[in-house]
């Protein structure tokens, strides 16, 4: 059940009216990360309209995202050095 709400939220952060998401996908892991907690504490400090909060939320799964395929992308990178001949 999990898996089937993160799917939803992602979808819902690629749709065409999320122009910033591109500018998301190429931020660096360290980038993407202090976005990613910036965003974390205005949602736990500030008193948002609930339209301000679901877009920061949104912005926030987008951010950790990023820094999950930064991640993933780098994790690839290691295990094909290991395995290339020596």
């Amino acid at each position: 059940m999990a898996e089937s709400k993160t799917k939803r939220s992602r979808t819902r952060a690629s749709e065409p009216s999320a122009p910033w998401l591109a500018e998301v996908q190429q931020l660096s892991f360290n980038e993407a990360r202090t976005a990613l907690e910036l965003a974390m504490a205005k949602l736990q400090s500030s008193d948002l309209e609930v339209e301000e909060m679901a877009q920061l939320y949104r912005r926030a799964e987008a951010y950790a995202e990023r820094c999950r395929t930064v991640l993933e992308n780098v994790e690839q990178d290691v295990i094909e050095w290991d395995q290339a001949p020596r």
